[in-house]
């Protein structure tokens, strides 16, 4: 018998759980690390301005410096016929909608091309200048024409790129010149003589170059032939000495000194600032002289053309120059002379004065003034005028239209012109550099003053009570060290600065700098300055304080009681910080907006902060990079910041070694960071600091940064501020997650995040590490 046996079916293995689990976790890991992969290809975008975009050009001759190129169009190179087509244009009413207003209504050539009113009046106005009545009153005051050409922006907000484009506002606004541009072009054609003059200046044919367009060219060409650059300060500046008198050279020492700050927003030679500040100026009252202002309350500024809210009241920084010409003051003619101007500064401007004004400039700082000091500097703002290239009021324009009228005198609201200067006395005979020797009992000022290039002035040891003006280059000022006294500048807690100067190629040494009200040594645009074993104890906002210069030595120096930086270079290029010691002020040394610098083998010990590399916006110069910060020693930085509380530096976390915010290509090596009760080091971007929203004019991130064979010890014990409030404690090293190429190679350092990109991550990984990071941090501060 045989049988057939079907086989048994053996069930094939199926897969347990765990095994489900692991290729599930498979699958995630590999959907993850995709992830990361991706965002870590994907690349940054670049920091803008792209490294080296500088503004913070210096000086090429103490006071006397270039002027920047004009604001030109390639397309409208300026000839002669365009500039006396744009001259008829300009003075001629056929340009307003009803023949009755020209440029030259609310820019009059004898009201400092301005009109004299608070705010400006446009249509239906009849009159010039304050006398105007009947018509729409405008929301803000005429700037004046003078030097325009000059201006980065155009309008008190900006809204204009150059002189062309705001020849187009006026005209064509509705509430101004109230003029259809076709009209004006018809209308223009219709007169014989301007269709000649468009032709010649614009190479055309039978009318072919008659356009608003060329309209518009042609008045742009003629208002860059309205430059003021002859003014006494001008002679003063290319080295006649009597081209200003005592008061006007007391008033520009002034200008120049930390006490008023005027030259931080209004640099050389312009006197103007190609950026928008907020300074509070406050609104115009419900009615002035019976006359309602426009309603434009508040007015935003420079805010209603970014929407940026650091920008919500910010304007143009104008010009100085002509400025006793162009009252009354401020984009609404607020003030009515330059006495009520210094008044609002030196109260603290609209914060000083009760407005909510959380982005108002931390430039802007309460000061005070004697009478005679007031005085000093009026005098000195008169000395900036110069009419020299004032241009004639045509006795006839092409369309036959009544031309604006002379107004000679000028209105009484104007302040009285100072008188001006004595003729200059002819040159001293040429002599070589000499030793000039002061004892106790003579003035330092008086050696300064009678110096030539490569004089040296040696200051016996005793006590002067001066505040020191410089204006001569390759001055060598030494103090002189005898049985360990030295000479000592003692401001008595009156004096404004110790020295001020421009000049280049200067030394300054040996001597002990105490008791200034508001800085020891301010050198601002000078080439190749140096600082060597000075010893200066409280002097207000800074001890040694470079800024917009080339080639800057610091080294020896002992620098103590400062309100903020004890040692600061700012707007900088070319700098060397060496052998300093600096304690007991708010910071110890401070590198901001500046490139190429080497600090080290300094100590800084016993400030709020030891050391701060910034980059922060609105300043001249607009980048910060290439400084190696090397073997210096910053050590129990642990004292209360006692600086502005509006300051940047009033906001630094006491307890800080070195910050490090927003500069590129910074190499922290050898430094002993100990002791220091916040945290050792921080590394950030501006936006940690600056609310959100804030539109920057700098690169805010921190790039290509690299921190190596620094010493941490003891640090973050007992934070303050917003390391306390993070809840951190015994860190080393803070890092925002900014700056996707710094790299931290600091094994045994306590930092937050607990891990830090080093250089020995590939690219893909410090970027998704970055990307993930900053995610993270962007949620948590």
């Amino acid at each position: 018998m045989s049988a057939t046996f079907a086989p048994t079916a053996i069930p094939q293995a199926q897969p347990s759980k765990l095994k489900r689990l692991l290729l599930l976790l498979v699958v995630l890991l590999g959907l993850l690390c995709a992830a990361a992969l991706s965002i870590g290809l994907y690349p940054f975008k670049a920091d803008v301005p792209p490294g080296g975009a500088t503004n913070g050009a210096p000086g090429s001759g103490g006071l006397k410096r270039p002027f920047p190129a004009m604001v030109m169009r390639a397309e409208n190179p300026t000839t002669d016929d365009k500039v006396e087509l744009g001259r008829l244009l300009y003075f001629d009413p056929v340009l307003s909608g009803d023949n009755t207003q020209s440029c030259a209504t609310c820019h009059h050539p004898d009201l400092g091309f301005s009109d004299a009113r608070f705010t400006s009046m446009g249509k239906g106005g009849n009159g010039t200048g304050p006398e105007r009545t009947g018509g729409t009153v405008l929301p803000r005051a005429a700037p004046t024409i003078w030097n325009a050409a000059f201006s980065f922006k155009q309008f008190w907000d900006g809204r204009a790129d150059d002189l062309e484009d705001q020849a187009k506002f006026p005209i064509t606004s509705e509430i101004e010149m109230n003029q259809n541009a076709d009209e004006l072009v018809k209308e223009l054609k219709a007169i014989p003589a301007y269709v000649q003059l468009f032709d010649k200046a614009f190479n055309g044919r039978d009318g072919s170059a008659l356009s608003f367009d060329n309209t518009v060219k042609a008045i742009a060409a003629f208002e860059r032939t309205i430059v003021s650059n002859n003014s006494p300060f001008d002679h003063f500046a290319a080295g006649d000495t009597e081209a200003l008198n005592n008061q006007q050279k007391r008033g520009l020492a002034l200008f120049r000194s930390l006490k008023t700050r005027c030259f931080e927003c209004h640099g050389f030679p312009t006197f103007a600032n190609p950026d928008f500040k907020v300074i509070g100026v406050p609104d115009l009252p419900p009615k002035i002289d019976n006359v309602a202002p426009p309603p434009m309350t508040p007015d935003l500024g420079r805010g209603d053309i970014t929407k940026a809210p650091n920008h919500a009241r910010a304007f143009k920084v104008p010009t100085l120059r002509n400025i006793a010409l162009t009252a009354p003051y401020m984009h609404n003619g607020r003030f009515q002379t330059l006495e009520e101007v210094i008044s609002f500064y030196s109260s603290g401007g609209g914060a000083g004065n009760g407005l909510k004004l959380p982005n108002q400039d931390d430039k802007i700082r309460r000061f005070t003034l004697t009478n005679d000091e007031r005085s000093d500097l009026i005098a000195f703002l008169h000395a900036l005028t110069d009419e020299s290239k004032k241009p004639e009021i045509p006795a006839q324009v092409p369309s036959g239209l009544p031309v604006v009228p002379r107004l000679q005198p000028q209105p009484a609201s104007i302040t009285k012109p100072v008188p001006a200067a004595a003729a200059a006395e002819p040159p001293a005979p040429a002599r070589k550099p000499t030793t000039w020797t002061v004892a106790p009992g003579q003035t330092i000022q008086a050696a300064l003053d009678r110096t030539i290039p490569g004089d040296i002035v040696e200051i016996k040891p005793g006590v002067y009570h001066e505040a020191l003006l410089l204006n001569t280059d390759g001055v060598t000022l030494r103090g002189l060290i005898e049985n360990g006294q030295r000479a000592v500048l003692d401001g008595q807690n009156k004096l404004a600065d110790a020295v001020i100067s421009s000049a280049h190629n200067l030394v300054f040494e040996g001597l002990a700098v105490k008791d200034y009200v508001n800085n020891g040594l301010t050198i601002h645009g000078s080439q190749n300055v140096t600082f060597r074993n000075l010893i200066v104890d409280n002097t207000g906002l800074y001890g040694v304080y470079p800024v917009e210069c080339k080639g800057v030595l610091i080294e020896q120096c002992v620098v103590t009681k400062i309100k903020d930086a004890a040692i600061y270079v700012g707007q900088s290029a070319d700098i060397i910080v060496r052998n300093n010691e600096a304690h007991h002020s708010v910071t110890g040394i401070e590198i901001e907006n500046s490139v190429n610098s080497v600090v080290e083998n300094n100590y800084c010990h016993d400030n709020s902060a030891g050391m701060l590399v910034f980059l922060l916006p609105n300043n001249p110069s607009k980048v910060a990079h290439d400084h190696q910060v090397r073997n210096n020693r910053l050590l129990n930085n642990n004292i209360p910041n006692f600086g502005d509380p509006n300051s940047t530096v009033g906001k630094v976390n006491p307890g800080t070694g070195l910050v490090v915010m927003g500069a590129d290509n910074t190499q922290v090596m050898g430094n002993e960071i100990r002791g220091n009760d916040s945290v050792g080091l921080i590394v950030v971007s501006l936006e940690i600091m600056y609310p959100k929203g804030k539109l920057f004019d700098v690169g805010v991130v921190p790039e290509n940064d690299r921190f190596w064979g620094n010493t941490f010890a003891e640090n973050g014990r007992n934070p303050t501020g917003d390391v306390k409030k993070m809840g951190l404690q015994n860190t080393d090293i803070f890092w925002d997650g900014s700056g996707w190429n710094n790299s931290f190679e600091q094994p045994g350092a306590k930092s937050f995040p607990s891990v830090l990109p080093s250089q020995s991550w590939p690219d893909v990984a410090r970027r998704a590490y970055t990307r993930g990071f900053r995610y993270l941090v962007e949620r948590m501060l």
